[in-house]
């Protein structure tokens, strides 16, 4: 972690003007970022988070005039561009990473999350579209959008920042766009996208070819049978190269092949309810790689769900935009540190962020540790 800390005070800009600085940005960072593990959701938290630990605080960062109060904290953060940040939880992933050989394929999962705390009469809410990696359990890249309107162009803006290479790309419905297929091809990585009614035609066709009971079975299966919540729930996965049929299949980029999910849920009374979705892909022909595909992609709303739950992020009012951006991305970097710290017990990461909350001092070392 000190090394996380060398990389700030030396990398990110500080546009403060310097006669009026009282707190380096470094310990500014630190402070947020030890406050949000520690169960601290918004400013205010924050600022008695500092207040409180300034002694113990001081053992790993200057903090030469003292604690900041919160409105200190809310204002550098204000000043600090996301892409700065992003580019200190990037180092982080490296530094995770180190040692570990050449990366194998991974799934990269792009959803967006609208943080509704910072939308009012006046303004909507930020929107922000995150590349999400199940195997790593961190978030590698972000862009915002002024809202859920914008996300289309978001994701290829993402895109840009993005390293897919050798990669895929796991996007929903909204994304199933031809210019975000070619993005992703172009960048050398693959892609499954979801298909629904944005889609009209194309839906229908691969509807109707999998609704055929020779070409389904014609297809590679694969199925898996799990008990969850009292329920029964089997999960079935179908895929197929044939894709030459498909009318108008040139214009997807590096269009190789398409699936079909069914999950059958059934309950303890015996009734079911039965969900079908539909896909296209660069992928060759293998369905277990295309099942993990689609099953990995849900990784991202467990982040989602973490955000709300672990961090009550819907509940935080910040209205500065920059801000509360920059919070989500402390959030995020906050659940890949929480997987990767170990309390002595078996704790969810909402019962670790209230046992760091309980006794900062205790579990310090072995955060600074990381």
């Amino acid at each position: 972690m000190q090394e996380i800390f060398d990389y700030i005070r030396l990398s990110i800009p500080d546009n403060r003007q310097a006669w009026k600085v009282t707190h380096e940005l470094e310990d500014i960072v630190a402070i947020v970022l030890f406050a949000t593990l520690a169960n601290a959701d918004d400013w205010v938290e924050i600022g008695i988070f500092a207040q409180s630990n300034e002694a113990l605080l001081k053992k790993y960062i200057a903090l030469k005039n003292g604690a900041p109060s919160h409105d200190t904290i809310q204002r550098v953060m204000s000043s600090i561009e996301p892409a700065h940040l992003q580019r200190v939880v990037r180092l982080w992933n490296e530094l995770l990473s180190r040692g570990e050989g050449q990366a194998l394929k991974q799934v990269l999962c792009i959803d967006g999350k609208t943080l509704r705390g910072n939308g009012n009469k006046n303004q909507d809410a930020l929107h922000v579209v995150s590349a999400w990696s199940k195997q790593n359990g961190v978030c590698f890249g972000q862009k915002s959008a002024p809202g859920k309107g914008h996300e289309i162009n978001t994701i290829q803006e993402l895109l840009d920042i993005l390293c897919v290479k050798g990669q895929i790309v796991t996007i929903d419905a909204i994304g199933t766009q031809t210019a975000i297929a070619e993005k992703i091809v172009k960048k050398q990585g693959d892609y499954v996208l979801a298909v629904k009614e944005n889609q009209p035609l194309l839906h229908d066709e691969i509807r109707r070819y999998f609704a055929d009971e020779v070409l389904r079975e014609a297809s590679e299966h694969h199925a898996t049978l799990e008990k969850a919540r009292g329920q029964i729930e089997k999960r079935e996965y179908w895929h197929t190269g044939a894709v030459g049929w498909l009318q108008g299949d040139g214009k997807w980029a590096g269009l190789h092949s398409i699936g079909m999910t069914r999950n059958t849920l059934t309950a303890l009374d015996g009734t079911q309810r039965v969900d079908e979705r539909y896909f296209i892909s660069s992928l060759p022909a293998g369905v277990k790689t295309f099942a993990q595909s689609v099953r990995g992609h849900w990784s991202v709303e467990s982040m989602h769900w973490h955000l709300d739950v672990t961090f009550r992020e819907d509940a935080n009012r910040t209205l500065e935009k920059t801000a509360a951006e920059n919070l989500n991305i402390f959030r995020k970097w906050s659940l890949s540190v929480l997987k990767l710290l170990e309390l002595g017990g078996k704790y969810s990461l909402k019962k670790k962020r209230f046992a760091l909350g309980c006794n900062f001092g205790r579990y310090v070392d072995k955060l600074m540790a990381l």
